[in-house]
C-alpha cells in the first residue's frame, strides 16, 4: 500500500513538506487506540538470533533510524512501533537554528537518492531533552550532536560538551556529526589533530559519569585513504566506542537524474542508492585497517536486506536506513530483518 497509494500522494508534495505532513499524521494516528498495537504486529519481526550486543548496549535487532529523519525527538515513541532496533535522534545544537534557506531537501527519483542542505535544523537541545523525558517505549536512542552554525570551529569543543552534558542521562549512546556538508567548514574537525582534541574532550567528559554511555564518531564518504587511517588511528588512539560509515556525499557521480537537474539542486549532500558502494568501501577499508577492532554502524544506499547484508559482510555490527525509509516504507525495516536473520542462521 505505501508504494501504490501513500508514497505517490506524498511525491507530489515538497520533500520538506511532505516530511512534516508524515510526522503530523502519524503523532495523530497514533494516538486513536490500538493503532499503536496493529502497527506493531505489522511491521515488528523479532527473533533471538537477530539480538546484538555492540559497545554494551543489546540491540533486539541490528537495524536502527539514522539520524536526520526525527531530528528533535519529536516521534521517536511513534517510530519504534515500525520495528527499528535503536533510533537516532539529531543532529541537535546547543541552540536552535532555522538551518539553511529553503528548498533544502529534494529528490532524485530515478536513482532512489535525496539531496539535502538542512544545514542542522533544529529546535535545540534543551527542547528535545523535554520530549526524551516522556518516552514511553524501551526503543534504544542514540544521541546526534553537532556544533552551532555560528560558531566558531575553534570554540567548537564547547558546543559538542554542552550537548553531550545535557543529552547524558536521556540517551543510550552519542554520536559526534562533524561530517555534514551543510555546515559551513565543519568537516575541517575531521582532520586529525581537531577530531583528536574534540574527542578525547568527549571521552574524559564521559568518565565523570557512573554510566558509561558509548561514544561513536560519524565521518563522511568523501575522505581519501590516508584520511581513513586517521581516523582508524584516532578512534583507536582515544579509545571511543565505534564509527557510523557513512553521511552524505557531495560528490555527484555516476547519477541518472540529468546533470543539467541535479546543477539545478545546486549543492547538499547526496543519501540513498547513489551513495551505496562508497559507503561500503569505507567500511571494508575501516574494517580491514583496523582489523575489527571497533564496531561499524553502516549506513547508506540500505533499500533491501541485500543491502543490508553487504554492509555487514565488509565489517559493520549495525546498520541504519533513512533514504531507503522514504522510498521503500516501514515494511522494508521487517523485510530487512528477515533477511538478516536467513543470513546469519545461514553462516552459524
Amino acid at each position: 500500500m505505501y508504494k501504490s497509494l501513500i508514497r505517490p500522494f506524498l511525491f507530489t508534495k515538497n520533500a520538506e513538506s511532505a516530511h512534516h505532513f508524515t510526522f503530523n499524521w502519524l503523532k495523530r494516528l497514533f494516538k486513536v487506540p490500538g493503532v499503536p498495537g496493529i502497527a506493531k504486529g505489522l511491521y515488528n519481526f523479532e527473533h533471538t538470533d537477530l539480538a546484538t550486543e555492540c559497545f554494551g548496549l543489546k540491540f533486539k535487532n541490528p537495524v536502527g533510524l539514522a539520524a536526520g529523519f526525527d531530528k528533535d525527538a519529536k516521534l521517536f515513541d511513534e517510530l519504534s512501533a515500525f520495528g527499528f532496533g535503536f533510533i537516532e535522534i539529531g543532529t541537535l545544537t546547543p541552540v536552535g537554528q532555522p538551518g539553511n534557506p529553503k528548498p533544502r531537501l529534494f529528490r532524485l527519483p530515478d536513482d532512489q537518492s535525496l539531496i539535502n542542505r538542512m544545514g542542522f535544523n533544529n529546535e535545540g537541545v534543551e527542547d528535545a531533552i523535554e520530549r526524551l523525558k516522556r518516552k514511553k517505549t524501551d526503543v534504544l536512542i542514540g544521541g546526534n550532536i553537532g556544533k552551532n552554525k555560528v560558531t566558531p570551529n575553534e570554540e567548537a569543543v564547547n558546543d559538542y560538551l554542552i550537548s553531550f552534558r545535557a543529552l547524558y542521562p536521556y540517551v543510550d549512546y552519542f554520536v559526534v556529526n562533524v561530517s555534514s556538508p551543510n555546515t559551513p567548514n565543519l568537516r575541517a574537525l575531521q582532520e586529525k589533530e581537531p577530531l583528536k582534541q574534540l574527542l578525547q574532550t568527549l571521552k574524559m567528559e564521559g568518565a565523570k559519569y557512573d554510566q558509561k554511555k558509548p561514544i561513536l564518531l560519524k565521518i563522511a564518504p568523501d575522505l581519501t585513504a590516508e584520511q581513513l587511517d586517521d581516523i582508524v588511528e584516532i578512534v583507536l588512539e582515544t579509545v571511543i566506542d565505534g564509527v557510523i560509515a557513512t553521511n552524505t556525499t557531495i560528490s555527484r557521480e555516476g547519477l541518472v537524474t540529468p546533470k543539467s537537474t541535479v546543477d539545478e539542486i545546486g549543492a547538499g549532500g547526496l543519501s540513498g542508492k547513489a551513495v551505496k558502494s562508497k559507503s561500503t568501501e569505507v567500511i571494508r577499508h575501516l574494517s580491514e585497517k583496523s582489523k575489527g577492532s571497533f564496531p561499524i554502524i553502516g549506513v547508506g544506499g540500505i533499500y533491501t536486506a541485500e543491502d543490508a547484508i553487504e554492509k555487514l559482510e565488509a565489517g559493520a555490527s549495525l546498520v541504519q536506513v533513512y533514504s531507503g525509509f522514504i522510498y521503500e516504507g516501514p515494511a522494508m525495516i521487517k523485510n530487512i530483518n528477515r533477511g538478516i536473520l536467513k543470513w546469519k542462521q545461514a553462516n552459524k
